[in-house]
């Protein structure tokens, strides 16, 4: 039986009046805030890190390094540009970046709950259109919910079995209805792209690919591709919400293109060239070395510096849990030991950038250094015995003193593997049963840096009686494996905000671990992480909020998942020197809704 369902507009006064009678201290309201009160009043003129007055028009040309196969960036099937879910379609509320829990009306002019968020009404705005001129109806948004939370990719299946029920309460409103309670999915609820169901009438959405041009909502429309290699898309200069405050001084350039290539080696070249017109650069060596190319001496090109205060995140070479050779923790620590990270460092970054310390590192949702607070104490407590070790006492990763032999982690890293049941036998690794302890470290063809880590690291390695087979792929290949799991280690970036929700079951959930298409890369299968997830959710408070993090952020750190390589509090951007954007920036920094969408063209 559907959630989803239309009422006949005879009984919608009737509705109507029974649902002001069951609700009286409901009403709606512009913007919703989790904890708090929306810092933006209702007659805010543009969100802050955006320029109202900023110049319209021009062309960006931006680069990516892999390829595409789809235009449909809601589905598990294929690559699609990532950037498509946040220029192609619009929400029913929208995010400011500048606040971590905040929410403002989009394609919705209103939101109302109730004080327990049990449920949530939407209003849609009458003006609100898709691309060819049609209204976005209640109809939308319902086969919306309904055919992503069931068939779509996993982001968007979380919220649909939460949803008791999904009902159209009047020519314009939609109320959700929630199964929990859990005061955060009345704000994901408003954060669902909303598709133009006409459009998919007949047609598989699971299995689409470059076949099907969607039209959107959005102030962008695809115009023109091809597959694997550039895509463009059009601002529609009918576009209904450009009187918006919210999207006032935002999507500014009449044409934005992204143009594909095969490593990260032939988009620099073709940055330097002026054949893209921005390019973001990780390393702060490279920064400071590499940019002394003509374009960038004359003048064509300008370096900015965006700061932020999100998350670290966590990047590095993620380990398989789904492998039996990665369940003992003091292997795990072993292989951590080895990574003679200070060395690497010097080599990759001439010291100049830090080394990830944590997941939730670099923001006050991070674990703090030393053992833990009483309340992250009483809050473990009940799991004290099969905690990692060092979670309470606080767990750092091995240093090295940043010489290529690194003895001394070496050393400890064999005494890790020696009670762990395994021996050196002919120079070679092996186990009880007399098997090779060896391992793969999958990548993609062209991540130059990843490479040369992997290369130091099986260097590495090899002093301890192990063989690693460092294996290229090209980007669909690479894909597909890591769709399906198919990997030992791999390096991979799980990005973290400052509003952690209901998508931390996506990345460390057991329920996910074994997923096709699964966001929990490394197979996560933890009680305890169970435990503070839903605690997370509970949440009353953001100073509870902050607790719970703190302690899943401890326990993930001690679980000893991934060897961290280093990070950047601050974005790099390379840009063509007539590209401005404002003086103040979001507290998310660089990130979505930042680039293009407050950027502009001088003249």
């Amino acid at each position: 039986m559907t959630k989803s369902r239309s009422i006949p507009s005879l009984f919608l006064p009737l509705i109507a009046i029974c649902l002001n009678i069951s609700t009286l201290k409901a009403e709606p309201q512009y913007a919703i805030s989790m904890y708090s009160t929306p810092a933006l009043p209702p007659d805010f003129v543009s969100l802050p890190y955006a320029n109202p007055l900023a110049r319209q028009g021009g062309t960006i040309r931006l680069g990516e390094v892999g390829s595409f196969d789809s235009l449909n960036p809601h589905i598990l099937k294929g690559r699609s540009p990532w950037q498509l879910r946040f220029w192609n379609y619009e929400t029913l509320m929208g995010r400011s970046w500048d606040e971590p829990f905040t929410l403002y009306g989009l394609l919705a002019e209103s939101i109302e709950t109730d004080p327990n968020r049990t449920w949530v009404e939407f209003t849609l705005r009458p003006e609100a259109k898709f691309a060819d001129g049609s209204r976005v109806t209640i109809e939308d948004v319902l086969w919306s919910y309904e055919t992503l939370g069931t068939v779509g990719h996993w982001r968007y299946r979380g919220l649909w079995k939460k949803i008791e029920t999904a009902q159209q309460t009047g020519p314009r409103s939609v109320k959700f209805t929630f199964n929990e309670q859990n005061p955060e999915l009345a704000l994901l609820a408003g954060m669902r792209p909303i598709l133009k169901k006409s459009q998919w009438e007949g047609k598989d959405i699971t299995a689409s690919g470059t076949d099907i041009i969607p039209i959107t909502s959005a102030p962008y429309q695809i115009t023109d591709f091809e597959a694997g290699r550039y895509i463009e898309l059009e601002k529609n200069p009918n576009y209904w919400g450009k009187d918006l405050a919210f999207r006032r001084g935002t999507n500014n350039f009449d044409t934005l293109r992204i143009e594909y290539f095969a490593d990260a080696t032939v988009y620099f070249e073709a940055f330097k060239a002026g054949e893209i017109d921005l390019y973001r650069e990780g390393n702060a060596e490279k920064w400071a070395t590499q940019f002394d190319f003509p374009r960038a001496l004359d003048g064509s090109i300008a370096k900015s510096e965006v700061p932020h205060a999100r998350p670290t995140g966590m990047r590095g070479l993620f380990m398989n849990m789904r492998r039996e050779k990665f369940q003992d923790w003091r292997v795990r620590e072993a292989l951590i030991s080895a990574f003679n990270f200070e060395y690497i460092n010097e080599a990759m970054t001439g010291n100049r950038q830090d080394r990830i310390q944590s997941y939730f590192s670099n923001s006050e949702l991070g674990m703090k250094v030393g053992p833990a607070s009483s309340d992250i104490e009483a809050l473990l407590a009940p799991f004290k015995s099969d905690l990692p070790p060092d979670t309470l006492a606080g767990y750092e990763f091995p240093k090295s003193d940043g010489s290529l032999g690194n003895r001394k982690n070496i050393r400890r890293a064999q005494k890790l593997f020696e009670d762990a049941g395994y021996q050196v036998s002919d120079g070679v690794l092996k186990g009880q049963e007399g098997e090779a302890f060896t391992f793969e470290i999958l990548m993609r063809q062209g991540a130059q840096e990843y490479l040369s880590i992997a290369e130091l690291y099986q260097t590495s390695l090899e002093r301890l009686g192990i063989n690693v087979e460092i294996t290229l792929v090209d980007g669909a290949q690479y894909a597909e494996r890591l769709r399906k799991t198919d990997f030992d280690m791999i390096p991979y970036a799980r990005g973290l905000s400052l509003s952690p929700g209901n998508e931390q079951y996506l990345y460390w959930g057991s329920e996910m671990a074994d997923n096709e298409g699964t966001r929990n890369i490394i197979g996560v299968k933890s009680e305890i992480v169970d435990h503070l997830l839903d605690r997370l959710m509970a949440a009353k408070s953001e100073s509870e909020l902050h607790t719970v993090t703190r302690a899943l952020d401890r326990v993930l750190t001690a679980g000893r998942y991934v060897i961290p390589i280093y990070f950047e509090n601050v974005s790099r951007i390379a840009h063509r020197s007539d590209l401005r954007f404002p003086k103040y920036t979001p507290v998310y920094g660089d990130r979505i809704g930042f680039m293009p969408d407050v950027w502009w063209k001088a003249q």
